[in-house]
This record gives structure tokens, C-alpha cells and sequence, in this order.
């Protein structure tokens, strides 16, 4: 297990629409790559988060 997650959040004008948390950050960029295919009025931030910060 890594020290790191990657959290990519998808925001619509301005507010969290939903959060989702991956492994690596290839997956997030993957994952953010089909949802802007999906729906390009979305907007995706992703950045790293410790993993004790996610789970105790």
C-alpha cells in the first residue's frame, strides 16, 4: 500500500459534485479523461492526499 492516494474531485459551477479516491495518479488522469468525453461542462481537480489523512 502507498504512503499516497490521489483524490480527484469533480466540481459543476463551482460546487463539489462528487469525490473519488484512487491508488495512483494514472488512474486519476484516466478517470478524469473519460469524464470530460462524458461531460465536458465538468470540471476535475486532482491532487495527492496523505492516506493517513483518509483512514485512521
Amino acid at each position: 500500500m502507498t504512503e499516497t492516494v490521489w483524490k480527484c474531485e469533480q466540481l459543476r459551477a463551482g460546487q463539489v459534485y462528487t469525490t473519488m479516491l484512487f491508488q495512483t495518479r494514472e488512474e486519476a488522469e484516466k478517470f478524469k479523461a473519460q469524464l470530460l468525453r462524458v461531460s465536458p461542462d465538468m470540471f476535475c481537480r486532482i491532487e495527492p492526499v496523505p492516506v493517513k489523512m483518509v483512514w485512521n
